[in-house]
């Protein structure tokens, strides 16, 4: 069963001590999606430090890691994926720093936007970000001290990378794994299939302990993705079970699996209904008329047998 740890002292603009090494700064961003405020990461000693996900364009924040950085030199600026809360801050830092900036590649959607979907992609992607350079899967990055490898987890953006700390049980996990909550998969920005087999990659990595984007770290991280796995599999067939009873459309989908959700928060499960759609209609077990969209008009192509999981 998924459990969360919500127990968390964001400690706004103070650097935190969180593992061997690695000082943490949350961002006063707090939010229905970046819980008390986006994470940032100072890897590293007093000699050379990288910067993972410098967070927002607020110059609290950048005062913050400034002032924690101090006369240590910033080797490189590290960005998991291109939201507004969590890169943006990136080129002040750079501009003070003179380090790089290193990511997966600018954003993009994980499919083509259809026209009603580009100002929503507008509204929480940093178009405006393009790194120095561009970190493949499996790039490794040195510094004095530290050595992380590039770790691609599409799903929730397109371009989403962790981090994983060479010589430690440690995995900067971004957005794509939190202890506080479930990771938004909103398309066009996320596809659940490419989520669900970034979970299915971590899941054999070594780690034991991930540092995330929002909140707290995720302890014992093998069995809590391994929930987090069970638990969007179990969403997807509360989904389907609903489609069976003849619910079609998302809202009515959203209201019968979301008991008791925040109104201000169904637009949200809508995008996450969504995204499980595209996926069975993918894998050929719903239909959609006409296309995968949050109006369409859904039913079942294959039927839902009370075993295990297809």
């Amino acid at each position: 069963m998924l459990e969360h740890d919500r127990a968390f002292e964001p400690q706004w603009g103070k650097a935190v001590p969180v593992a061997p090494r690695v000082r943490r700064i949350t961002a006063q961003n707090p939010g229905p999606f970046t819980f008390h405020g986006t994470n940032t990461y100072l890897v590293g000693d007093a000699g050379s430090l990288a910067v993972i996900d410098p967070g927002p364009d607020d110059p609290r924040h950048l005062a913050a890691l400034l002032a924690a950085i101090g006369g240590a030199r910033v080797s490189h600026i590290l960005v998991t994926h291109t939201h507004r809360d969590h890169s943006p801050g990136a080129a002040a830092l750079a501009k003070a720093t003179g380090a790089p900036r290193l990511a997966a590649g600018p954003h993009h959607p994980a499919r083509p936007p259809r026209p009603d979907e580009t100002a929503r992609l507008d509204a929480g992607g940093d178009t405006d970000f393009v790194p120095d350079i561009a970190l493949p899967d499996g790039a490794v990055v040195e510094g004095e001290g530290f050595t992380l490898t590039a770790v691609a987890t599409p799903g929730h953006t397109g371009n989403h990378l962790a981090f994983a700390l060479d010589g430690e049980a440690w995995l900067f996990s971004g957005d794509h794994v939190m202890a506080w909550s479930t990771s938004i998969v909103a398309p066009p920005d996320g596809a659940m299939a490419d989520y669900m087999a970034s979970l299915a990659r971590l899941a054999a990595r070594p780690e034991r302990a991930y540092l995330p984007g929002h909140g707290g770290a995720v302890t014992d991280a093998p069995a809590y993705v391994a929930a987090l796995a069970a638990h969007r599999r179990g969403r997807e067939r509360a989904i389907r079970e609903r489609l069976a009873a003849g619910d079609e459309t998302i809202p009515a989908i959203v209201r019968a699996v979301y008991v008791g959700l925040d109104p201000a928060l169904e637009p949200a499960a809508g995008l996450s209904v969504l995204a499980h759609l595209e996926d069975l209609a993918g894998r050929g077990l719903v239909a959609a008329d006409p296309l995968p969209t949050l109006t369409a008009c859904y039913r079942p192509l294959s039927p839902l047998h009370l075993g295990p999981q297809e």
